[in-house]
């Protein structure tokens, strides 16, 4: 992936791994959803991977003899992705800021997401600005669209105590 700018030819993208995943948001197992980051243009798009695993604890109740990952977790993983392109586009990696969602808008899903599939993620800017960011998002499986969806989410401090 490279991005065309008026000052350079292109830009590289850049891939993060799990070190710098784990700086940018605070999840944690169980609830981490991004594994890695094949390629993140500040200012534009990401593109990461959730490797679904039998092993995820919620395939053992959905659904028993037909394991499917829920939609929400779908789209919480396209946000934890959004997440990381918000704090590291606005350079704000390690700060402990939080990514919180404020709307979820027409999600569709179209292709149920199996234990054993690697999940694409790509995720761009619809609007960014300071504290509140727009996103497109789109969990592949392979060509076929598993679950699209625009969010909007907020940048905040995390709370004190």
């Amino acid at each position: 992936m490279m991005v065309e700018t008026g000052e350079t030819a292109a830009m590289p993208a850049k891939a993060l791994d799990i070190r710098a995943i784990l700086a940018a948001l605070p999840h944690r197992y169980p609830m981490l959803l991004v594994d890695r980051v094949v390629a993140l243009v500040p200012d534009e798009e990401i593109h990461a991977v959730k490797a679904v695993s039998f092993n995820e604890g919620f395939f053992q109740g959905h659904f028993p003899g037909r394991p499917i990952m829920p939609g929400v977790l779908q789209i919480e993983a396209l946000a934890q992705a959004a997440g990381i392109l918000a704090i590291e586009s606005l350079g704000l990696s390690g700060t402990g800021k939080l990514v919180y969602f404020m709307a979820i808008e027409q999600a569709k899903f179209r292709t149920p997401v199996e234990p054993g599939v690697l999940l694409d993620l790509r995720v761009g800017f619809i609007q960014k600005r300071t504290k509140v960011c727009k996103f497109w998002g789109k969990a592949m499986l392979g060509d076929k669209i598993a679950c699209e969806v625009e969010f909007t989410a907020m940048i905040a401090d995390p709370p004190e105590g």
